[in-house]
């Protein structure tokens, strides 16, 4: 994979966390720099150990599917793509804002891995594509973190609303990303 593709994994990786740290910011009044960090780090630790668990677990399957990698990329990263798509839509703004007023370490450590599974799938998918995994999984934790850092600090001023947006995006990038996959192994772009 290359930079651009790593990058644009990670920061697509990122979006649902980015989202739900929107809505932890949204709910708290004018969260301080320390509190945005520590959600980021929460959040970003998580999304960087789930994808090297899915790697593991994509690379135990690999000799069995080796010839149709492609496809389970793809497959794997079009339905987390359309299901973040579809969650967003689901959303609805109170919902998003009834967070309490002060985060537990707990409340967050269970939402990052809730936002970060579908990196445990992307994981997966990663195992047929020979990349990296350490370099994929601290690029990913990388982006959460500033990403969850960041939306708990938009969150006060924007509000839960832009949360939505911001995981379409996410669920359209993972989308394009396994139609690159697909596109680049099947060699239609020549």
């Amino acid at each position: 994979m290359q930079l651009y593709t790593i990058l644009i994994l990670a920061f697509g990786m990122s979006m649902d966390a980015f989202a739900a740290a929107i809505g932890k910011g949204a709910a708290l009044h004018r969260p301080p720099l320390k509190e945005a960090i520590r959600t980021g780090l929460i959040f970003g630790v998580i999304e960087a150990i789930t994808p090297v668990i899915g790697w593991g677990i994509g690379l135990a399957a690999s000799q069995f599917i080796m010839s149709w990698d492609h496809w389970v990329a793809f497959t794997l990263l079009l339905i987390l793509g359309i299901r973040m798509i579809v969650q967003a839509f689901k959303k609805d703004t109170a919902e998003m804002t009834e967070a309490p007023r002060r985060h537990g370490f707990w409340l967050l450590v269970t939402t990052a891995v809730a936002t970060s599974l579908d990196a445990m799938a992307v994981g997966v998918g990663l195992a047929f594509l020979q990349v990296n995994i350490l370099v994929m999984a601290l690029t990913i934790g990388a982006a959460t973190t500033i990403m969850a850092t960041s939306g708990m600090l938009l969150g006060r001023f924007l509000g839960a609303a832009i949360g939505k947006w911001a995981e379409i995006l996410g669920g359209v990038v993972l989308i394009g990303i396994g139609t690159s996959i697909l596109v680049e192994h099947l060699g239609l772009l020549g």
